[in-house]
């Protein structure tokens, strides 16, 4: 089955059965500012759960983007190491709000998968809560062997909200895969192995608690269903392949990518590299057409961090130019069937990529080659760990980041001293601080940093920042305003050292930065801009 097939006849068997189909929301939680991304179906739904929000339906349905990369659930580190894990993934839910409880959603879930589907029933397995008799009987009820039911603890099938508020066990449908899937050199331990030969692609939520401060349970007035599926997963187990990537989510993809390197397909959707590029610019596509940009904070630092990953990668692959915008084309010709809003921000989701890319090549072609022999003396040396100031060398000289050097590191079963480079750069903060020595400083630019406070250095946080000029000085002297041609001086409220003065002429004691006004748009004076 095609996963556009999955998606609608998802979204169709519950609809005959008098479920309201709900849209994706974005990617951007609209009404909870706990959550760095939509991570789950029942976001979007949370109020109603909760008792806030009332709707006009008690049933829903839906096919909900989700990311997890960062927060509480983080996936990132896991992609490419193994075939199910991903940083943008569709979740396809159906959801009571005090209507049907464990009986229906344990009857829709099994009707769905081994009589419009077709999955095999001899291959399907069940976990429990430990303490849920109800569940367990309700599959035994429906022809689920006993033996193929597992009771696990709360840590496996207890879902809650938060510390406090709706909860309930679960109960999760898996698919035995095979010996192959969990590997020849693999002794799997069965249901709960780590490995993938007992894949979990449903987990069906029963919110049947309220949990207060004290950890109390009370049963709810009107228990409600939350599931939840993977889309990624059940294309994979329809289409009869063991990793997401052999599926017709990611194929294209990957296809593109060996066009674009000249390799083998089976060569690139094996290996780490194609895995990593093609999970991340769904990432990529998807946040930037939700309204996410790069940025040094929040959802924007998450974003530039799976660009400058998937650019690192690509790297790996032979792709040494910006290359990420080009793909992004094939997942918006892949998945604007289902999310139409793509198509409009095709444009918006390649440039932004593209000018990204294009600010990070030079630092990555820099920092990945010297990094590398880094690599290689501590290998020599017989050693696992690489001193945290070698890494910082390599951050203060060239720009190179400690997320890409550690994704490096990890891939050759090394690892960064990360204390050791927290105090390289505490050691260069305080030795830059100590630099300064007033008597040093001209008496004019004493009276301008009393007059208008010193100005904020974040060059060792951003790479680019909005400031405020506070100031001119010309001759020493301050003035209200430059024609074109002076020479001045220009004081902001915050600072970086532009890329034009070379590192080893950067000194912490500068409080201006020399340049020619309004001539040739080096400086252009403004009451806000950007340096």
């Amino acid at each position: 089955m095609k996963s556009d097939d999955l998606r609608k006849g998802f979204i169709d068997y519950f609809g005959e059965r008098g479920h309201t189909l709900v849209p994706s929301s974005p990617l951007i939680p609209q009404k909870d500012p706990t959550l760095l991304f939509t991570n789950a179906g029942m976001v979007q739904f949370k109020d109603v759960f909760l008792g806030k929000e009332n709707r006009s339906y008690k049933r829903a349905v839906s096919a909900q983007k989700c990311m997890r990369a960062g927060g509480k659930h983080n996936d990132l580190e896991n992609v490419g190491m193994t075939g199910r894990h991903h940083t943008f993934f569709e979740m396809l839910g159906n959801f009571s709000f005090g209507d049907y409880f464990k009986s229906d959603a344990i009857a829709f879930a099994w009707e769905l998968l081994t009589k419009h589907w077709n999955l095999p029933k001899d291959r399907l397995w069940i976990t429990v809560f430990r303490e849920d008799d109800e569940a367990e009987g309700l599959w035994k009820q429906i022809g689920v062997p006993a033996d193929r039911i597992n009771r696990m603890g709360e840590k496996d099938n207890f879902w809650a909200m938060g510390d406090t508020g709706p909860c309930g066990p679960c109960s999760e449908i898996l698919i035995d895969q095979g010996e192959a899937a969990a590997g020849a050199s693999h002794d799997c331990r069965g249901v709960g192995c780590d490995c993938d030969r007992y894949l979990e692609i449903w987990n069906l939520v029963f919110m049947q608690f309220m949990r207060d401060a004290e950890s109390r349970l009370t049963p709810l007035p009107k228990p409600s269903i939350d599931t939840g599926m993977g889309l990624e997963r059940i294309a994979a187990v329809t289409q009869g392949v063991l990793s997401n990537y052999d599926t017709d989510l990611f194929l294209p993809i990957l296809k593109t990518v060996s066009e674009m390197t000249e390799q083998d397909l089976v060569a690139v959707r094996k290996g780490m590299p194609g895995r990593v590029v093609a999970d991340h610019i769904r990432a990529i596509t998807f946040l930037i057409s939700d309204g996410v940009l790069p940025s040094n904070e929040g959802r924007g630092y998450l974003l530039r961090r799976v660009i400058r990953r998937a650019a690192r990668y690509g790297k790996e692959l032979g792709l040494n130019e910006p290359f990420l915008y080009k793909l992004s084309g094939t997942v918006v010709d892949t998945m604007m069937s289902a999310y139409p809003e793509l198509a409009r921000t095709r444009t918006v989701v390649a440039q932004v990529t593209q000018g990204e890319e294009e600010r990070f090549i030079q630092t990555l072609n820099q920092g990945m080659g010297l990094f590398k022999e880094v690599m290689a003396k501590v290998k020599a040396t017989g050693q696992s760990v690489i001193p945290g100031f070698e890494a910082f060398r390599l951050y203060d000289t060239y720009g190179f980041p400690l997320d890409i050097a550690m994704d490096m590191a990890r891939d050759v079963g090394l690892r960064i001293d990360e204390a050791g480079y927290q105090a390289a750069m505490a050691d260069q903060r305080d030795r830059a601080r100590k630099s300064w020595v007033v008597k040093e400083v001209a008496p004019y630019y004493s009276e301008a940093s009393s007059r208008l406070g010193l100005t904020e250095f974040v060059g060792y946080d951003s790479l680019e920042e909005e400031v405020r000029l506070i100031g001119i000085l010309k001759g020493g002297r301050p003035v209200g305003k430059a024609a074109a041609g002076e020479t001045v001086e220009l004081i902001f409220d915050r600072a970086r050292w532009p890329r034009s003065i070379p590192r080893s002429n950067r000194r912490r004691d500068f409080l201006s930065i020399k340049g020619r006004s309004l001539r040739g748009k080096s400086w252009r004076e403004r009451p806000t801009g950007r340096s």
